[in-house]
C-alpha cells in the first residue's frame, strides 16, 4: 500500500484541525463530479468516499486522501487531482469491503498510476 496516497497532504488539512467535510461537492480536474458521502482522517489510511448522483449513474468511488489537493470550507467544495474518466473507470466501491486492506490495495494501486495534481487549501 502506497501511505502517501492515504494521507492528505500537508498543505491540504491540518490534521490538528476538525473539519466534517460529508456534504461536500467534489471537483475533478474537468469539472464536478459530486459530493462527499463519508471521510475519514486516520494518518495513512484517509479517504472520501464520493456518491456520484446521475453523472455515473448513481456509483459510490473511494478516493484516497492523497488525491485531494484543495479544501475550501466557504464554498464547500474538496478539489481532487483525478479526471472525470478516471474517476469513473476507478475499481467499483464495494460497500462490504472498502476498509479491508486488499481492497484499498486495489484502489491504491489504481489511483497510484496517474501523476499528482497541485494545488492549496483555503482553511
Amino acid at each position: 500500500m502506497q501511505p502517501e496516497l492515504w494521507s492528505y497532504r500537508a498543505d491540504v488539512h491540518d490534521v490538528n484541525k476538525s473539519l466534517d467535510v460529508a456534504g461536500y461537492h467534489v471537483e475533478a480536474t474537468d469539472g464536478k463530479i459530486g459530493s462527499v458521502d463519508e471521510a475519514t482522517y486516520e494518518v495513512g489510511e484517509s479517504y472520501i468516499v464520493v456518491d456520484t448522483g446521475p453523472w455515473i449513474f448513481g456509483k459510490k468511488v473511494l478516493l484516497p486522501a492523497g488525491t485531494v489537493t484543495r479544501i475550501d470550507p466557504q464554498e464547500r467544495k474538496i478539489y481532487v487531482s483525478r479526471t472525470k474518466d478516471e474517476i469513473k473507470n476507478a475499481p467499483e466501491f464495494d460497500e462490504a469491503n472498502f476498509k479491508e486492506r486488499v481492497y484499498r490495495d486495489t484502489v491504491g494501486d489504481y489511483y497510484g498510476r496517474f501523476p499528482y495534481g497541485g494545488g492549496t487549501s483555503t482553511f
